[in-house]
């Protein structure tokens, strides 16, 4: 009947949450014992019916440095938020905490989640009877997620246990029980390990989805969705012995290049999911289904852009150390053969982030309809081929991931879907300090370059919103052996007056709370300094996000496209090969 809404004011991360009735459409009132937090970067969830776990600003100290939440309490209705019971707090050096309760009935119980670094954790059972905090015996950079009597772990890095080796980016499965009992050494050593799923032959786990009685398993197969659901034995009682199987067939089972991502529809009740289906072509189609039975449409957005003639390949370009880099391409069928033309290179390339296929109605009306060539680079830093991919770009080895970008650019010039002048380059918060990167580090290869919510300033990010949260990422600049790498790609700190840029577009947001305005300030103040061409807008709500409606964000857009269209240019030798002249 209840549900906590997050509402947000501009767009920002900081919410009000306020509780919900469903069947009277009303907020519940804290004069009603309804449950209500003024604005803040909060973590709420429900630990039952009449009491949930807050993590929030309860006041002076109780914020990291990161500026999350430092301390989680709980909170029982009609009881002041200042007599809620303090849950676990940890340092001003952690990122955050949060609590959340798996509720689902005969098989209740309480995570405990401490965020040392963006990476790294602490995740504890907590016994409701006495409050207790048994810690689950885990790498610190797996992830923990509780359904039904079992814990699921997502390992991130290989881990040896009970005699057995488990490569990064398998799932597991244990019994929870033990941890309700007492203190537990090792999982292994108290309930067998579940495999569900392990890395292999190009494969790598995207997401699961437990529902009552199996586990949908949302898979890349070389950047290719694939879907599949794993079944525990009939037999059951050791946990062991899980199987897989292919869990859609036909058109939605993501044949060509199709994204599709399964969640489950009542995960406590029965084994419905969701399937959302779409590529950067098709407009996205929901589909109902029942494990063992068919899917069935549930709905389709409408196509509002001509994709007719268009195809979408995949390719691959040779980075600086040998390692192939995939990207995709959507263009005319016949791109490659009709001479250079305006091409958008997207990319991103951090915090384990795949890019994937997806239906975008501004990218086909802002491009792809006025014959514009649209990539998305699979760079290094992102989660396409799991961990390792994600870990070979990380601090010092972040070169990696921009050695992959111009590899990728490189490519399109040489395969002759364009060419620089011709050539522009995208990419939003971490992939905006991606394109500052390829703005200082190879400004001939681009013919312009568009910059979102960036982070620009490699020196003082850390100290700047929730920066700190991301040092695992990238480095820590206070300490000089950091510093030196970081140097190395601080867009702000590589600018040179004698150099030659290309124009250079940069966007935020006034309420952006995560990367700080700052950066596309100060970035966008250099370079006019410098007399280069750097044009800035800066909307007052959005957030991180950039645009709070559907009217700024189609303002945005407009800018972003039409600076592009109009700043590159085909040049006459290329036009003489059958490309659109500039």
């Amino acid at each position: 009947r209840r549900c906590l809404l997050r509402l947000s004011r501009g767009g920002a991360d900081a919410v009000v949450t306020r509780e919900f009735d469903l069947p009277s459409k009303a907020f519940v009132s804290p004069e009603d014992a309804g449950f209500a937090l003024p604005e803040a970067k909060a973590s709420v969830s429900w630990a039952g019916a009449e009491s949930v776990f807050v993590a929030t600003d309860f006041g002076p100290g109780s914020i990291t440095e990161s500026g999350y939440p430092r301390i989680v309490k709980l909170w029982r209705r009609g009881r002041p938020l200042a007599e809620a019971e303090v849950v676990f707090a940890g340092d001003a050096a952690d990122v955050s905490v949060a609590a959340y309760a798996d509720l689902a009935p005969g098989h209740e119980v309480q995570l405990v989640w401490r965020a040392r670094d963006f990476h790294n954790n602490d995740v504890f059972v907590r016994r409701p009877e006495d409050g207790a905090l048994v810690p689950v015996a885990k790498p610190s950079d797996a992830e923990v997620r509780a359904h039904r009597g079992r814990l699921f772990l997502e390992l991130k890095s290989d881990w040896v246990t009970g005699g057995r080796a488990y490569p990064a980016g398998s799932l597991l499965a244990a019994d929870v029980a033990p941890y309700l009992r007492g203190p537990v050494d090792g999982l292994a050593k108290t309930s067998p390990l579940a495999v569900l799923f392990e890395p292999g032959d190009g494969q790598f786990l995207a997401g699961y989805a437990p529902t009552r009685d199996h586990v949908l398993l949302n898979v890349l197969d070389n950047v290719r969705s694939r879907v599949f659901v794993a079944t525990p034995p009939t037999d059951a009682g050791d946990g062991v012995g899980w199987h897989r199987r292919p869990l859609l067939a036909g058109r939605a089972a993501a044949d060509g290049f199709r994204t599709v991502r399964v969640e489950a529809v009542a995960a406590d009740e029965d084994n419905r999911y969701f399937a959302h289906v779409n590529d950067y072509l098709t407009p996205a189609t929901m589909l109902l289904g029942a494990v063992g039975e068919p899917a069935e449409t549930l709905k389709q957005a409408p196509a509002h852009f001509d994709a007719a003639g268009l195809a979408i390949s995949q390719h691959f370009a040779n980075s600086a150390d040998g390692t192939r880099v995939p990207y995709f391409q959507v263009a005319p069928a016949n791109a490659e053969a009709t001479g250079p033309r305006r091409t958008l290179l997207y990319g991103y390339g951090g915090f384990e982030r795949a890019l994937l296929p997806a239906y975008s109605a501004g990218v086909g009306i802002g491009w792809l309809e006025r014959g514009g060539v649209y990539v998305v680079a699979n760079i290094r830093g992102g989660g396409e081929f799991g961990p390792p991919w994600h870990r070979a770009a990380l601090r010092e080895n972040r070169g990696r991931a921009f050695e992959d970008f111009i590899a990728v650019a490189e490519d399109l010039v040489a395969r002759g879907v364009t060419e620089p002048a011709a050539l522009g380059i995208l990419g939003g918060s971490n992939g905006g300090l991606l394109v500052g990167n390829m703005l200082t580090m190879r400004p001939d290869l681009f013919g312009a370059v568009v910059a979102m919510v960036p982070l620009f300033d490699m020196r003082r990010y850390h100290r700047l919103l929730a920066g700190a949260s991301w040092m695992a990422e990238f480095g820590d600049p206070d300490e000089p052996e950091d510093w030196r790498f970081l140097k190395r790609y601080s867009p702000y700190h590589n600018l040179r007056a004698d150099a030659r840029y290309p124009p250079l577009l940069v966007t935020t947001s006034t309420r952006d709370d995560r990367v700080h305005p700052g950066h596309a300030r100060k970035m966008v103040a250099k370079m006019q300094d410098f007399g280069f061409d750097a044009t800035y807008y800066e909307n007052t709500e959005g957030g991180h996000g950039g645009a709070a409606n559907n009217a700024q964000t189609a303002f945005v857009w407009s800018l972003v496209y039409g600076f592009l269209w109009r700043q590159l240019r085909v040049s006459d030798a290329g036009a003489a090969l059958g490309g659109e002249r500039g």
